[in-house]
């Protein structure tokens, strides 16, 4: 099995144009059908455009990092001092990340949100934290979301907080007419 990767490996060395036109038409493919289907459940879930761009990004920077990687080791441009580099970037990454638990926790939860959070912008909402964290969502960003306090203040409230509290959407009052009881008038009555 190995033989024959080597095999494919060595093959593909000899057309790196090739092989860097074939990366480009899988990132491409990629980044298309993972837009599209972005869009569709964006749409479905009707969730803001800045948001969607953001996922979107998000996405391509990541097909962009993982298919670069594979095409310098595929292209024989050094294995070794590529792994070196790219080990000594996620420790530097990950020392970062831990370091800042919270924001790595938050942009988790910026991801959750957008696939699976219930509630939408414009929606209004009441978080249990005991604070009197309540409002109407502003925005929902990588961060944090932005809720407009019934009194008028903006309230930040960090993502990660909004996915382990409980959360409670205020529905619309309907508004009601009053019921006006009117009574049928007879055509055989006559009137005074």
């Amino acid at each position: 099995m190995s033989s024959y990767l080597e095999t494919i490996f060595s093959s593909l060395k000899e057309y790196e144009l090739l092989l860097a036109i074939l990366f480009f038409c899988v990132y491409w493919l990629l980044k298309r059908t993972t837009e599209k289907t972005i869009k569709a459940l964006a749409e479905k879930k009707t969730v803001h455009a800045t948001r969607t761009a953001f996922i979107n990004r998000c996405f391509s920077i990541t097909y962009f990092s993982f298919l670069f990687a594979v095409y310098i080791i595929v292209s024989g441009i050094g294995y070794g001092n590529f792994s070196i580099f790219i080990s000594s970037v996620f420790t530097v990454i990950g020392v970062g990340f831990i370091a800042q638990w919270s924001i790595l926790s938050n942009i988790t939860a910026s991801f959750l949100i957008f696939f699976v959070f219930p509630y939408r912008i414009g929606d209004s909402i009441i978080v249990a934290d005991g604070e009197g964290i309540e409002g109407e969502i502003l925005d929902i960003r990588m961060f944090h979301t932005l809720l407009k306090h019934p009194e008028g203040n903006v309230i930040t409230y960090p993502n990660s907080l909004l996915l382990q509290k409980s959360v409670t959407k205020i529905l619309p009052k309907a508004a009601t007419k009053p019921a006006s009881v009117s009574k049928p008038m007879n055509k055989n009555r006559k009137a005074n």
